[in-house]
C-alpha cells in the first residue's frame, strides 16, 4: 500500500491548487499525509486483526460469512479508532459525521473515499472472488451506493490483476468490460477536467493514469497532471502502479518520513503480514 501513501503525500499540496503538468518536485515541505493514508492504514489494520481472530482457510480461498462480518466490524472499529486521532486529515463532511458517530451506518455514498482506502484488499486477496468479497465487506459500511462499491471494486481488481502479472491491455479490458469505459486519453480531457470526488468521475481517470504510464514515478506524475482531486487520484493510481512496477526504495523511504510513529508502526506490521501471506 506504499504506492497509495506516496500518491497521497505527493498529491496533497495539489488538491486545491491543481498542477496540470508532470513537471514538479515530488516531495516538499508542503506535502503531508491526508485522510487517504489514515484510512488506508485503518483498513490494513482491520484485515490484520481479522485474521488474528479467524484463521483463513487453506490457500486463503473461501472465507465464510463470519470472516466477512468480522472484517466489516473491524473496519468500522479501526477507521473510527485511528481516524479520530487525525480529526483534521481532510475527511468529507458526511464521512466526518460517520467517523464520530456512536452508531455509524452507511450513508449511500458514491464518493471516491471508497477507492482511496481499499488498496490493502487488493494486496491481500488471493483470487478475484476474494478480492470482490473483501471489497464489499470493507466498503458497504459507508459506501452502500452501487457507484461507491463499483469504484472500490474496480480499484481492487486492477491491483489484484497487476499483482498476478496481467498485462495493461488485460487490465484495461477487464475494467472497461465490467466497470468503466477506458477508451479515452488523458491528454484529451486534461484541459477541461475539474475537481470531482465521485467514484465515476475520478476512479477511471486514476486507472488511466496507471495505464498510460511507463514507471511508478511516471504514474504519480501523470495522475497529478490531470488535476482534480489530486491526492486521491494519485493514491488510487499509485496503489495499482505499486502492484505492477513495484516502488523505488528511495521513494518509499522518503514517503515514510512524513508518517508519525503510529502510522509507521501499522505500515511495518503490514509489511510483515503481507510478506507472510505470500510465503
Amino acid at each position: 500500500m506504499i504506492g497509495a501513501i506516496i500518491g497521497d503525500i505527493v498529491g496533497s499540496r495539489f488538491e486545491w491548487d491543481n498542477h496540470k503538468s508532470k513537471e514538479f518536485e515530488l516531495f516538499t515541505h508542503e506535502c503531508h499525509f491526508t485522510d487517504d493514508t489514515v484510512l488506508t492504514m485503518a483498513i490494513a489494520k482491520a484485515i490484520m486483526e481479522t485474521e488474528k481472530t479467524i484463521e483463513p482457510s487453506p490457500g486463503r480461498y473461501g472465507f465464510d460469512s463470519d470472516y466477512y462480518k468480522l472484517l466489516s466490524e473491524m473496519s468500522i472499529k479501526f477507521m473510527q479508532e485511528i481516524g479520530r486521532k487525525y480529526p483534521y486529515a481532510g475527511y468529507g463532511r458526511r464521512f466526518h459525521g460517520w467517523l464520530f458517530s456512536n452508531n455509524p451506518t452507511p450513508y449511500n455514498s458514491y464518493g471516491n473515499g471508497s477507492a482511496m482506502r481499499i488498496s490493502p484488499a487488493g494486496f491481500a486477496a488471493r483470487s478475484e472472488t476474494e478480492a470482490i468479497s473483501l471489497t464489499k465487506a470493507i466498503t458497504e459500511i459507508t459506501h452502500d451506493h452501487e457507484d461507491g462499491l463499483k469504484g472500490a471494486e474496480a480499484t481492487t481488481m486492477a491491483i489484484y490483476m497487476a499483482r498476478q502479472g496481467n498485462s495493461k491491455d488485460e487490465i484495461k479490458e477487464k475494467i472497461s468490460t465490467e466497470y468503466y469505459p477506458l477508451h479515452f486519453m488523458l491528454d484529451d480531457i486534461r484541459e477541461e477536467y475539474t475537481f470531482d470526488v465521485s467514484c465515476q468521475g475520478s476512479v477511471p481517470q486514476a486507472i488511466k493514469a496507471f495505464l498510460e504510464s511507463d514507471s511508478f514515478e511516471d504514474t504519480i506524475r501523470t495522475a497529478i497532471s490531470i488535476g482534480g482531486d489530486s491526492d486521491t487520484i494519485a493514491a488510487i493510481a499509485g496503489a495499482i502502479a505499486e502492484a505492477h512496477y513495484g516502488v523505488p526504495e528511495e521513494l518509499e523511504k522518503e514517503a515514510l518520513e512524513y508518517l508519525d510513529d503510529e502510522l509507521r508502526g501499522i505500515y511495518e506490521d503490514w509489511q510483515e503480514f503481507i510478506s507472510g501471506c505470500y510465503n
